[in-house]
């Protein structure tokens, strides 16, 4: 700990923990190796002519014109560290992406050919492997300790610039830019080639992975994300123990549940992760999850946002069960739904067309702005619901919360509606001075729209 006021001081840790960060540069045979194509920024390629460096993504210039048979190019550099001192080694996923081939190089010139062991896209997490022995491993920390406010330091390859050392405090945590990360963010100068290395706290313990920048140039603007280290390691050790990573799943479309709607449908606060769509047959139907519900529990462990729940649901091993506890219509409710494996990404199915109205009864409007239908029997099995009603006119507020002519709205006012006789019932009790959620079906999908009365 530094005293009171004086600034830390990295030149140890720097010391100590740079060579267990390596450079990795991928390479391609016979294609140009074109980094991501598009307009470069002047001022980068000068950089590079200026210090000599070949640019990432581009041939380098020093081989003369290319051949055939030439040798393999190179396609990008990143940075990695090393996890054991028989080789294994951590970088992101994006950096070895549609690599031929892997050269890893270590801080005292040496350089290895490195395999790569296994790569997960969805958390960016890759490890390689190099045939040496006695490596410097790192040291891992606990990314949840971290505090906003803290210094961080990352060691990586900017630009193919190797050993560079950047330091700068945690901004925020928890940030939630993926489908299974809460990332961390910091304001540590990073740039391409840093993604990989480590994130290290004042204690010389890797707390992250540096893997994105927040940027419009393409280059640093303050903004950084690194992958939590414990969520890696999760990932690594499937990755050297199997190959591949496996995960939960339940068969669920969801969506963020907003501040209006929690308070329109009596969940209090916004929290949970609201079921949109169930697949036909999988494990959430079974378990008798319905769209429109509002998860808000896995095995007694809050859901306090939608993002939580693919990454509860992601760790929970294929074949165990889980206990959720729903928020369905302004009650509470508990399943038990058997976990499947989640398997390679599935085209999204079409969403069906919306059914067209073979009725002669004109619609049935209310104070809401909604003019509804009966469905045909057929609608409801082409729609795969049991009961609801297909709006046909919207005006005023309805129009204003969003709903469109085709919706089929399921319930309202938290209260399921069979028909059309119901939904008027239920509208009609509706008070006028305040909002009113309406569940709604839309194509494949279920959301919550809130009709606000007239100012």
């Amino acid at each position: 700990m530094q005293a009171q006021g004086q600034l830390p001081d990295f030149t140890d840790l720097a010391d100590k923990w740079s060579p267990s960060v390596v450079n990795i540069r991928t390479l391609e045979r016979g294609r140009a190796a074109m980094g991501g194509g598009g307009e470069v920024d002047p001022n980068v390629e000068e950089f590079f002519r200026r210090f000599g460096i070949p640019m990432p993504g581009r041939p380098d210039p020093r081989r003369g014109p290319r051949g055939d048979n030439e040798e393999p190019q190179q396609r990008g550099v990143g940075s990695g560290f090393i996890l054991s001192p028989d080789g294994y080694m951590m970088t992101n996923a994006h950096v070895v992406e549609g690599a031929d081939e892997v050269m890893v190089t270590l801080t005292d010139k040496r350089e290895f050919k490195a395999r790569i062991v296994g790569s997960d896209k969805r958390t960016d997490v890759a490890v390689v492997k190099i045939e040496a022995s006695g490596l410097p491993a790192v040291k891992i920390g606990d990314a949840s300790k971290l505090r906003v406010g803290e210094w961080v330091m990352a060691i990586g390859s900017p630009f193919g610039l190797e050993n560079t050392v950047t330091a700068g405090i945690v901004s925020a945590k928890q940030r939630d830019t993926g489908d299974y990360l809460p990332f961390i963010q910091t304001d540590v100068a990073i740039n391409p080639g840093n993604s990989g290395g480590p994130l290290l706290n004042m204690r010389g313990e890797v707390v992250g992975i540096n893997s994105q920048i927040y940027s419009r140039s393409g280059g640093f603007m303050g903004i950084s994300f690194s992958i939590p280290i414990d969520e890696a390691m999760r990932v690594a050790d499937q990755l050297r123990v199997k190959g591949r990573v496996i995960r939960g799943r339940i068969g669920v479309t969801i969506a963020a549940v907003t501040k209006e709607v929690a308070e329109s449908i009596g969940l209090g606060k916004p929290m949970g992760a609201l079921v949109q769509g169930v697949e036909s047959g999988g494990p959430a139907e079974k378990a008798g999850i319905e769209a429109g519900d509002i998860i808000v529990k896995v095995n007694g462990k809050p859901v306090d946002k939608s993002g939580d729940l693919p990454r509860i649901i992601g760790n929970t091993e294929p074949g165990s069960k889980a206990a959720l506890q729903l928020f369905r219509r302004g009650t509470s409710r508990d399943v038990q739904v058997t976990v499947a494996e989640f398997e390679a990404d599935r085209p999204a199915r079409r969403a069906q067309a919306e059914p067209g109205n073979n009725n002669a009864t004109p619609p049935s409007k209310t104070a809401l702005g909604l003019g509804v239908t009966d469905l045909t029997e057929a609608q409801k099995r082409e729609l795969k619901i049991k009961n609801g009603v297909r709006v046909e006119l919207v005006e005023g507020a309805a129009a204003r919360a969003g709903i469109r002519e085709g919706d089929v709205v399921l319930a309202i006012d938290n209260t399921e509606v069979a028909d059309v006789k119901q939904f008027l019932g239920v509208a009609a009790k509706v008070e006028k001075s305040r909002a009113v959620s309406v569940m709604v079906k839309r194509g494949e999908f279920v959301n919550y729209m809130v009709i606000r009365p007239a100012r």
